[in-house]
């Protein structure tokens, strides 16, 4: 007998064949009218044609009809900065009035402003604060969910924003991957002395998160005027050294051989990539390192896009995220996300897809479980609104989301 039985979905997904999907099986969707879905125990145990399951589930302790709607798997979003404390509205009026991201930063706004109202923040407050986003996350179709540190800047602080998350994880239907980003801005305290703090995330921060298994990825945001390639090498090599996966942030506003990075060490992806150059899409190509792009930030700093055609036509692997963040992304929604990559970067509807769920499943080393709806993959479907995914970026600006289901348990409904 199985727990769940959706009927009468128009079901579209990706095919996992094992890798993350590029060039042409970008713009690939299979696709089940009038499809079924039948859960137990949380994973999806059979798929088919609505009659098909009936006949072979008809004893289904429960039977939701999807009339028809589109049936997609649960976004997944490999990139946010979801745990932060107060917002940042003040500067993002600065931003409208000309003032440019790091100058922002250099006056002491930007992550350094947040920096400060965390650290007077307890882990309860914090965890919260990230409880109240999830809710929303989920409104938006998001089932799985990475969530950085980084707004701490010392030991105490970084460790404290990762137990928030460990507790959020524990009490929050959502699955979340924990990123370590000690390095995400140059603390006050070492403002001349950035050396010491690098040693600091090194030598001490990064073992710590390993040894107690707070995070599985060390990231670093590697920018002029912020953390050197060649520092960025170092931190991710300690990572890597206690087991922890590895992502950065790569040429967002300048190019200074981030993404070339990628040949020299093992990166699960390169993530901003406004600037990057064509020996940076080389190195990503012959390294196999995702490239996840953050259309819904560019749009808010009033930057040109990530050049997401030439990536793709590279062969280089695109995922997608929200970039969810107090100062230049204060959206938690993934359809807006999808939206802005059609409408903006070129991307097709179906690879905009691909992009927000199978190909992000990937950059967190997340696909076996999420990412597409397979036999044996967990029961995380999105029923949207309407009977197509081609009404995300036609329908934009709005959510096109009727309902969610993580590992078969209804967690968002608009009808309620």
């Amino acid at each position: 007998m199985v727990d769940l039985l959706l009927i009468r979905g128009n079901i579209f997904t990706p095919i996992d064949d094992g890798k993350p999907k590029t060039l042409k099986r970008m713009d690939e969707l299979a696709h089940i009218e009038d499809g079924a879905i039948a859960v137990k125990d949380g994973i999806i145990v059979d798929m088919g044609k609505t009659d098909d399951l009936l006949k072979k589930h008809r004893d289904a302790k429960s039977i939701v009809d999807a009339s028809f709607k589109a049936v997609l798997p649960g976004f997944v979003d490999p990139h946010t900065h979801a745990l932060f404390v107060g917002t940042r509205e003040k500067e993002f009026d600065m931003r409208l009035s000309g003032k440019s991201y790091m100058e922002i930063l250099k006056a002491g706004g930007g992550i350094l402003n947040t920096v400060k109202r965390l650290r007077s923040a307890t882990v309860e407050q914090l965890k919260d604060e990230l409880k109240k986003r999830i809710r929303t996350f989920f409104e938006y179709g998001t089932t799985t969910l990475e969530v950085k540190s980084g707004y701490g800047l010392d030991f105490e602080n970084e460790i404290k924003m990762l137990k928030a998350i460990e507790l959020a994880k524990r009490e929050t239907p959502m699955d979340i991957v924990a990123t370590f980003i000690g390095a995400h801005a140059i603390p006050q305290e070492f403002k001349d002395k950035k050396d010491e703090y690098v040693e600091l995330v090194i030598n001490k921060m990064i073992p710590f998160v390993a040894e107690h298994k707070l995070a599985e990825f060390v990231d670093v945001f590697c920018e002029e005027g912020v953390y050197s390639p060649e520092e960025t090498l170092r931190i991710i090599e300690a990572g890597l050294k206690h087991s922890l996966k590895a992502k950065i942030h790569a040429d967002e506003i300048a190019s200074i051989g981030c993404s070339e990075l990628s040949l020299k060490t093992k990166l699960s992806s390169c993530d901003h990539l406004l600037k990057i150059t064509e020996s940076g899409i080389e190195a990503l190509r012959r390294s196999g390192t995702m490239a996840t792009l953050l259309p819904i930030t560019a749009f808010s700093l009033k930057e040109g896009f990530a050049d997401a055609r030439r990536l793709i036509d590279s062969g280089v692997g695109v995922a997608l995220a929200t970039d969810f963040n107090p100062g230049s992304s204060y959206s938690e929604s993934m359809p807006f996300a999808i939206g802005l990559a059609v409408l903006g970067m070129g991307l097709t509807p179906r690879e905009a897809i691909v992009a927000s769920t199978l190909n992000s499943a990937y950059v967190l080393g997340r696909e076996k479980q999420v990412g597409s709806l397979e036999v044996g993959k967990q029961a995380d479907f999105v029923l949207l609104k309407e009977n197509s995914y081609l009404f995300i970026p036609y329908h934009v600006g709005v959510n096109p989301v009727h309902s969610v289901y993580k590992r078969g348990e209804r967690v968002f409904s608009a009808d309620c």
